[in-house]
């Protein structure tokens, strides 16, 4: 896989669930599945663009800075990331996550569905504006602190 070495952030978690609209389970180890998604999960599907969701650590601190007792997978994201800014990279951009995995953004935000369960919980929830979503190009497997790269 051919990377331009340019950090641009970490996973920090991989979550899974088996059920849509559910919160997903902090997994020590995920495999991603080359036009499919996350082998196990709920939300993986080749007929669709939304194989892979992604939101950072950043945007899950906001909704703790407003009182919100949530974590890692809460928002149904399958890469929980920090440090790269997922909604500045375009719709199409490459980015290689730890040795294997070569991901594509396909969608930035989506429309809420209010039964989720961040949404009953709080009220708000900030997948809608902040979350990432992805096609998979190259699978393999993804952990905690796999380095995330902008792939050329």
């Amino acid at each position: 896989m051919v990377q331009n070495n340019k950090v641009i952030g970490k996973v920090i978690a991989v979550c899974l669930s088996k059920a849509k609209g559910t919160r997903k389970q902090v997994i020590p180890e995920g495999e991603l599945k080359e036009n499919f998604g996350m082998v196990g999960d709920a939300h993986a599907s080749s007929k669709w663009h939304r194989q892979v969701s992604l939101l950072a650590l950043e945007s899950i601190e906001k909704m703790r800075q407003q009182g919100f007792n949530v974590n890692p997978g809460d928002f149904a994201e399958n890469l929980t990331c920090e440090g790269v800014v997922l909604t500045a990279l375009p719709v199409g951009t490459k980015i290689q996550v730890g040795k294997d995995v070569l991901l594509r953004i396909s969608q930035i935000g989506k429309e809420c569905h209010a039964g989720c369960a961040v949404f009953k919980q709080a009220g708000t929830c900030v997948m809608p504006k902040e979350g990432v979503f992805a096609e998979v190009l190259h699978g393999g497997k993804v952990k905690a602190n796999d380095e995330i790269t902008l792939a050329e």
